[in-house]
């Protein structure tokens, strides 16, 4: 019995101090419920952990440090989401910094209307508003963050990262620096001005290597750049990440290829892509109007479906073209708009060229023993309905469309307004590939037929001008099959540069190429009605 009251007594002993040691805890600190319970990771004395968790968001960051070193991506993306967590759930009423070892933060309070915010950072310290010495940080929040709401906290953190941390692929994040920012009870994206994050190079950049500016995807545990633009020149000593949303960025240094092609001659391609769609442009619209006012041209089914290729290159050129320019504004909405058109157009040009294709399948293998009722109007539900339902359920969600680099392994580049999102980009990429396959197939297809053609005929004085025409034809249908898209399979390695020549200059004039062949088309027509005419009156004569 005196045994038993000895351990009763020593268990309200311990509860006593226990309860002592938490009341002084939260006097000394009130935002802080618990410091032994939120700082799991102090191994040392339960006063000296006290004097170390000042509150629980340092108490969260020192657990974050931990956790950086050990782990799997998953376990270390999850560090970044709780330390986030924590500091949009500190409750402030006026701008404060909490900073612990490699983690600095500051949680910015406005008091007015909120018209924009540059905070400046160094390795000690944080300032909203105020320069720093040895600057290493700089960053510029637009007015567009808060609006007229004034109830909400603007948190930015920066987290010097320890040596051992990584991501599966990441490369190398550069100062091994990583900047969060976030606004309580948002969530920012789409932003018409950009959030620019501004980081110092003081070591300079080797020739092998160049800046990309990234934010770290929590969904997949990876380094992407959806969203963000990197605007930097060799030698310059700073590297500026322009973004339209919040979340953590950093900068990765990415390898430069040797194939890469020179800044010299991404301009002159730049001006060949822009006046040969500007020629076609103009091209294709003759075409449509040499359609529309030749009453035999609209006769013939073929023409047809060479006309709605046009009209599909048409909007695909008048949607490229301007891109550029949209993108260099400060229009997310149009930008938005026109990335939007693009995809579709090039989607409806994929869809019109393999219609080519089966079109001239019909044509020569099936030999006109084939009849399909209302065949027209089902191809143009094909042509123009397939882009649209694949673009209508892209863009639910509107983050795929925005600004980006018009070259991928080029962040510094020209940008224009195009997909973002990764997965759309490489669903598109495989309607290439599958529509690309399948023109190939019928282009062989047909220049085996003409090669038999060829050979079973005999012998006579119309054989050359015989082997002239059908290797027009069999150009026509390079062009018509879209054939010359796959010259960019050619544009790696030590192709790179002749190949984005080739490539840019045979599909950039695809639309005068069509101009041609109408053109021909229209001559072949009236050759057609004089001939008959010509042989009557002889008739006449000898009689």
């Amino acid at each position: 019995m005196q045994r038993m009251l000895c351990r009763v007594f020593c268990w309200i002993l311990l509860c006593f101090l226990h309860t002592g040691c938490s009341q002084r805890c939260a006097s000394s600190n009130p935002t802080s419920s618990s410091c032994l319970r939120t700082c799991p990771h102090c191994n040392t004395t339960k006063g000296a952990c006290i004097t170390r968790c000042k509150n629980k968001v340092t108490c969260y960051m020192e657990d974050t440090e931990n956790n950086l070193t050990n782990g799997t991506d998953e376990f270390k993306v999850q560090a970044f989401s709780k330390l986030q967590s924590q500091l949009e759930n500190m409750n402030v009423t006026e701008t404060t910094f909490v900073s612990f070892k490699n983690i600095k933060a500051i949680l910015f309070k406005p008091t007015g209307d909120f018209s924009g915010l540059e905070i400046n950072a160094n390795d000690n310290e944080a300032l909203p508003g105020s320069n720093v010495s040895n600057r290493k940080v700089s960053v510029f929040l637009p007015g567009e963050l808060l609006g007229a709401g004034q109830n909400n906290t603007i948190v930015f953190y920066m987290i010097l990262l320890p040596a051992a941390f990584s991501l599966a692929d990441s490369g190398e994040l550069y100062s091994s620096r990583l900047i969060g920012l976030s606004v309580t009870g948002k969530e920012i994206s789409g932003l018409q001005e950009r959030v620019n994050i501004t980081l110092s190079t003081a070591t300079s950049l080797n020739m092998t290597q160049k800046p990309q500016c990234v934010f770290l995807n929590t969904t997949v545990q990876a380094f992407k750049t959806d969203g963000c633009l990197t605007v930097w020149e060799p030698g310059q000593d700073y590297v500026t990440c322009s973004c339209d949303h919040l979340t953590y960025f950093g900068v990765l240094l990415v390898s430069v290829s040797e194939g890469n092609v020179s800044p010299k001659d991404q301009e002159v391609l730049s001006y060949i892509t822009m006046i040969g769609c500007s020629i076609s442009l103009f091209a294709l619209v003759i075409t449509v109007f040499i359609f529309i006012t030749n009453r035999k041209l609209r006769a013939d089914n073929c023409k047809k479906i060479h006309i709605s290729l046009a009209v599909a290159l048409i909007l695909l050129n008048l949607h490229f073209l301007p891109s550029q320019a949209v993108a260099a504004g400060s229009s997310t909405q149009f930008c938005f708009y026109v990335a939007f058109g693009l995809h579709y157009s090039l989607l409806a040009t994929f869809s019109w060229m393999a219609l080519e294709g089966l079109h001239l399948y019909l044509l020569l293998v099936k030999v006109f023993n084939i009849y399909i009722s209302r065949y027209l109007l089902k191809v143009s539900m094909v042509g123009w309905g397939v882009p649209a339902v694949i673009v209508s359920v892209v863009i639910i969600n509107r983050d795929c469309y925005g600004h980006t680099p018009l070259d991928e392994s080029n962040p510094n580049g020209t940008a224009i307004c195009y997909i973002i999102n990764e997965k759309v980009k490489w669903m598109t990429l495989g309607v290439f590939n599958v529509v690309f396959l399948f023109n190939v197939t019928m282009f062989w297809v047909t220049a085996k037929w003409f090669l038999c053609s060829h050979v079973n005929k005999k012998v006579g004085q119309n054989k050359h001008y015989e082997a002239k025409r059908e290797l027009v034809t069999l150009l026509t249908l390079t062009v018509l099959l879209g054939i010359t898209w796959g010259l960019i399979f050619f544009s790696f390695g030590t192709l790179t540069t002749p190949g984005l020549y080739v490539f840019c200059i045979l599909n950039s004039l695809q639309g005068f190429f069509i101009l041609i062949y109408f053109l021909l088309s229209l001559k072949k027509t009236k050759d057609f009605a004089v001939k008959p005419s010509s042989v009557t009156r002889t008739t006449t004569t000898k009689t």
